[in-house]
């Protein structure tokens, strides 16, 4: 049996990636709107109500009012945008959160699908968290640096135009990033993290960097103790690698590579530092485990098929 599913706003570039994975599976049947009737209401509702699945790649308040269309009680609205992901009403799409996350995911009728930078943040934070090592009143401090991919079409001409810069550009230096509510949530934290993200002139990767001090800890631990927490935490993960804690092996000359993990599912977690101040990065791409490979893993569970199919 083919499973029936839509895409509401299709041609995004989270749309148009999730349309590549579809593509490629032969127990799917993708429902198509045609281009002028992409604002027809009428024909949404009948899409979104013919599905057995419908990802919502909008912006919010798009996002909101296609949920109000929904009259389906069998129809799973996976939504991209960060109109619910902390909603108590929707599921959180990460099925590595936590020991029950799939049994949610599975029975949920409305997943939230996580934002890129707080993917990589709450895999990196909330085994530390839920360990007692970091107390959850510890106000963490975090960056990251993600390709050009993440801020959309626009931002994508921009990069892609003569007059674009090639240089890192620092953003959201009011420290009120739209992720930071999910990132607080999901980390197990009792208090925001000061985060503040950075824009690459690369296409997509991203790896978010936690900063700890042995100071925060609840109990005394060095770098390998915090890479043993996590190695237990996501024991038999399947997208979902804690290296060693291993300097020369983890770096190319002393250099990270945040593009190592495009085009895949996959996340990387690492520990660099010493017994005196450490540093928790993971890895992932932007467009995959961060926005479109998240979405159709959410699907595979929800559906009960094989979690990994059609990603990598």
């Amino acid at each position: 049996m083919a499973y029936k599913v839509f895409v509401d706003g299709q041609e995004g570039t989270t749309g148009l990636q999730i349309n590549e994975y579809l593509a490629k599976r032969v127990d799917i049947e993708v429902l198509k709107i045609d281009a002028d009737k992409r604002k027809d209401l009428g024909e949404r509702r009948r899409l979104i109500n013919a599905s057995d699945v419908t990802f919502l790649c909008l912006p919010d308040e798009a996002a909101k009012e296609s949920v109000r269309l929904v009259d389906n009680p069998n129809t799973c609205v996976i939504d991209a945008s960060t109109a619910h992901r902390v909603n108590p009403s929707w599921t959180f799409g990460l099925p590595e959160l936590a020991k029950d996350q799939r049994a949610k995911i599975r029975a949920s009728k409305r997943i939230a699908n996580p934002g890129c930078h707080a993917t990589a943040f709450i895999l990196a934070l909330r085994p530390l968290v839920a360990s007692g090592l970091l107390p959850a009143d510890t106000q963490v401090a975090a960056n990251s640096i993600t390709g050009f991919s993440g801020g959309g079409k626009k931002m994508i001409e921009h990069y892609r135009s003569p007059q674009r810069i090639d240089a890192p550009r620092p953003y959201a230096l009011g420290l009120t990033h739209k992720h930071l509510p999910e990132m607080q949530t999901y980390a197990g934290l009792s208090v925001a993290p000061i985060f503040q993200p950075i824009v690459g002139p690369f296409y997509k990767g991203l790896a978010v960097t936690a900063f700890l001090h042995p100071k925060q800890f609840a109990r005394t631990a060095t770098p390998a103790d915090v890479q043993k927490i996590l190695a237990d935490y996501y024991a038999g993960e399947a997208f979902i690698r804690v290296a060693p804690t291993d300097l020369e092996a983890n770096t190319e000359g002393g250099f990270f590579n945040v593009e190592a993990n495009n085009d895949t599912n996959r996340v990387d977690l690492f520990v660099f530092g010493t017994a005196e101040r450490m540093l928790v990065v993971a890895r992932l791409d932007n467009l995959g485990k961060g926005a479109s490979g998240a979405a159709v893993q959410s699907m595979n569970v929800h559906l009960g098929v094989d979690e990994s199919l059609g990603l990598v």
